[in-house]
């Protein structure tokens, strides 16, 4: 039986690295991240772009070094070693993880603010180090790239290219496949989404040459993503032919929180409010954001995500929550704010926690009972060590819905009722259920959430 991730041993003897990262992908637990095609010692191996997001592609006969597999996030990363490696410790609040300092705030360039997708504090923070000479490259994603519709990594030099890579990109990037293209000497900042992140530190910590030029490690606060396929599917919905090509896309265009623009060669604009465009979710919804457990990315440097609350809803502009884990990154931040360049204002953690409580227990709690459920049932997940506490029975029984939704909007012939649907109908009606049912969980979904615990054992991978 396959468990955690790890392929079952052929009877010659033990896997190879190879034969190791293979079966994570055939297994559909592989995240995308890029680096084990970094560590391929052969020179084929390549990331390839699909419908599914993009996955890694070798000759059977490709090695890998060793530490391809302990890197891997899709297998899992053991956490709890990870804290006492990169911090010293285990965090006190298991929800968003170690924090030296957070904040509510925005960049004060108005230009910044409104290209990012919430408060521009990334792009500021990202072109502070640039411009101070900190940093010699700052590796983003960039959506657009290669072509139109599509997104991958970039690596940017000057506050102009910073800006073309400001705001979300909401369907996966192999971010750590940039450290192939790392220049010798120079020093880096990067961004990454929260398996990236621990996988990248593993890397650092084992003295991965190019991965410890990163010097910066920022990262948005990172609920769900969506396959790429939900774009062609957004718009079949719409009547646009496959075969009307996309020009260009916005996840977050306008006014904050944005919607998503679309636009194709036939001269046809889509326009949908992010509120709407959610109903993708359920049926396009990535393999990496439901065995995620990580919302907060608690291994940057940097954390930044939407200050959802009503006190910043009402004022219509982009406020972000600003999670500091280091002295050095407070330091940075404080420096820049005396100069005008952000507006920072101190808040308790436990107020910016109850901002994105639903999301923080989708991740924590809800992304544990799902990798174990898989388990259960001889497929594949990953373990990271960790077993949080309190699960009781009614938070128990909205994953169990929770999960169900998933399976079966999932399916192809869901995905194909759902392009029959226009989302004039299905938009507004997705987010009256999505508001009703958030009401509807929130009791089981938020308690215990304030002592949230972890557990911690070694993973399954590791014996």
């Amino acid at each position: 039986m396959t468990t955690y991730g790890t392929p079952s041993v052929p009877p010659s003897g033990p896997m190879t690295s190879a034969e190791k990262i293979q079966g994570i992908v055939d297994a559909g637990t592989c995240v995308g991240c890029g680096a084990c095609v970094v560590l391929a010692i052969g020179g084929t191996a390549k990331m390839r772009a699909t419908q599914g997001g993009p996955v890694p592609s070798f000759d059977a006969g490709e090695t890998f070094s060793d530490i391809a597999w302990t890197a891997c996030p899709g297998k899992g990363v053991d956490y709890p070693e990870l804290y006492r490696q990169h911090f010293g410790n285990l965090p006190e609040d298991w929800r968003v993880g170690i924090m030296n300092k957070m904040w509510t705030g925005f960049a004060c360039d108005q230009v910044i603010r409104r290209a990012g997708a919430s408060g521009g504090v990334t792009s500021r923070v990202l072109i502070h180090l640039l411009e101070t000479g900190r940093v010699d490259g700052v590796v983003l994603a960039r959506q657009d790239l290669p072509i139109p519709g599509e997104a991958t990594w970039f690596i940017a030099r000057s506050k102009e290219e910073i800006l073309q890579c400001a705001g979300s990109v909401y369907i996966p990037v192999p971010m750590l496949e940039s450290l192939s293209s790392f220049r010798s000497g120079e020093r880096y900042a990067m961004t990454c989404v929260p398996e990236q992140t621990s996988a990248l530190r593993v890397l650092q910590h084992a003295g991965h040459e190019q991965a410890q030029q990163v010097e910066y490690v920022l990262g948005a606060y990172t609920g769900t993503a969506l396959y790429p396929g939900a774009i062609r599917a957004l718009l079949r919905s719409k009547g646009i032919p496959d075969h009307d090509a996309i020009t260009s896309l916005q996840w977050r265009a306008g006014e904050w929180p944005g919607y998503l623009e679309i636009k194709t060669t036939g001269g046809k604009t889509v326009r949908s409010k992010k509120v709407y465009y959610n109903f993708l979710i359920p049926f396009y919804v990535t393999r990496a954001s439901l065995q995620s457990m990580d919302f907060a990315n608690e291994f940057t440097d940097l954390s930044v995500g939407d200050a959802w609350s009503p006190k910043f809803e009402s004022l219509g502009a982009g406020f972000s929550v600003i999670a500091s884990r280091t002295e050095k990154m407070t330091a940075l931040l404080e420096e820049m704010e005396t100069a005008g360049l952000l507006e920072l204002d101190a808040v308790d953690p436990l107020e910016a926690s109850a901002m994105h409580g639903h999301m923080i227990d989708f991740k924590k709690r809800g992304g544990y009972l799902r990798n174990r459920w898989r388990r259960l049932i001889g497929l594949a997940a990953p373990d990271y060590g960790l077993r949080p506490q309190p699960l009781d029975a009614a938070r128990i029984i909205v994953e169990v819905i929770i999960s169900t939704i998933f399976l079966i909007a999932g399916t192809p012939i869901a995905r194909k009722i759902l392009e029959w649907i226009p989302e004039e109908i299905l938009g507004p009606a997705f987010n009256k259920l999505r508001l009703f049912w958030k009401a509807a969980s929130k009791p089981a979904k938020r308690k215990g959430l304030k002592n949230l615990s972890m557990t911690c054992h070694t993973p399954e991978w590791k014996s």
